[in-house]
């Protein structure tokens, strides 16, 4: 998928941006990460897509994705200009394990994470949250549609994935740019909560975002 925007002038950053803010697109293995920044970013996405290999299928769990002949081996990356003076950098994460240390690298500098998950498999979404945490990052979650994927209520999805009551739970289709740009602002919203709020005697909630039984302490770096 292309860009949102293909004007010429959408591609340099604007004079009056004063703050840039950077924020993760993370989730499992084919869970739609190049698709959801290619449907948001106003210029052409930077991608990092290879064939996938026979070699790989060894390694990566295919079952329950037809269709898919390419995999992100480094980053997604592209931006959306929220107002004159603000602009969002989205980097995607690869999901598979051997990129952990990768993975780990790009938080780095990062305000938060929309993590996109799939009903078929939310259990693999536990890993990406664990790894969130342990880096004090806040997340929001977001079950992206995939035709023929079963649809269950909120509440069975937030208590399947452990959220706490205050993590941002949405769907979204990432092939649609209005929908992803409602999953974003979630995240934002919530960001901005969440630095709005007095911190308590202890300092700000030890966990960023999800599962209560994994908390991790919030290290927020300056971007």
């Amino acid at each position: 998928m292309d860009s949102a925007l293909a004007s010429d002038g959408a591609l340099y950053l604007r004079r009056s941006v004063r703050t840039a803010a950077k924020l993760l697109v993370v989730g499992h293995f084919a869970v739609g990460k190049t698709t959801f920044v290619g449907s948001l970013s106003e210029i052409r996405p930077l991608r990092t897509e290879e064939t996938m290999t026979q070699a790989g299928a060894l390694v990566d769990d295919l079952a329950g994705i037809d269709g898919k002949t390419t995999t992100t081996v480094a980053m997604d990356f592209g931006r959306v200009t929220l107002s004159d003076s603000l602009v969002l950098y989205l980097f995607g994460a690869p999901g598979q394990q051997r990129f952990t240390r990768l993975w780990q690298d790009m938080t780095h500098g990062a305000l938060g994470a929309l993590v996109l998950a799939d009903t078929r498999r939310l259990e693999q979404s536990f890993d990406v949250m664990g790894l969130l945490e342990e880096h004090g990052l806040p997340y929001a979650v977001a079950v992206n549609h995939f035709d023929g994927a079963p649809a269950h209520p909120e509440e069975e999805i937030r208590e399947a994935l452990d959220l706490l009551p205050e993590t941002p739970l949405i769907t979204c289709d990432a092939r649609d740019r209005i929908s992803s740009t409602r999953a974003l602002i979630a995240l934002v919203e919530y960001l901005q909560a969440r630095q709005a709020a007095p911190a308590g005697p202890a300092g700000p909630a030890p966990v960023p975002g999800g599962p209560a039984g994994h908390a991790a302490p919030y290290a927020q770096e300056p971007v």
